[in-house]
Parts: structure tokens; sequence; C-alpha cells
């Protein structure tokens, strides 16, 4: 499912509601970031972990280190 793009002035709207106002130079760049980032999150959720434990499993230390290539 796509989402439309954050138009500059949606960036600004949503960003004066959070208690963060933008200076009007800044709108742009503020909506292409965000945009870059709703982009990437949503790449992430579609990766497939399969069975990959959760980060909490590992325990550093573990491995066994040998100088073979």
């Amino acid at each position: 499912m796509s989402t439309p793009d954050l138009t500059p002035p949606e960036a600004a709207r949503w960003a004066a509601r959070s208690g963060l106002p933008l200076a009007k130079d800044r709108h742009a760049g503020v909506a292409a970031t965000a945009d870059h980032i709703h982009a990437v999150v949503s790449l992430l959720r579609e990766l497939d972990f399969g069975e990959t434990p959760p980060s909490a499993v590992y325990r550093a230390g573990g491995e066994q280190h040998d100088g073979a290539v």
C-alpha cells in the first residue's frame, strides 16, 4: 500500500501540531526527510526474518573464532 508524499505545508502543519514550529525555509527539507524515513521503515517492515531470534537472545562472546578465511 503506497501513501502519497508529504507536502511541505503538511509537514509544517504536523510539526506545529507537535509543538515544533518550523521556519518556512525548512518545510520542504522536513517533508523530504519524513518521506525518506517513511520509505525506509516501509521497506524494513517487508523483510522476512524467518526464524531469526530477537536480539535479546544474542550473547556476546559465545562465538568460536579461528583464523581460517
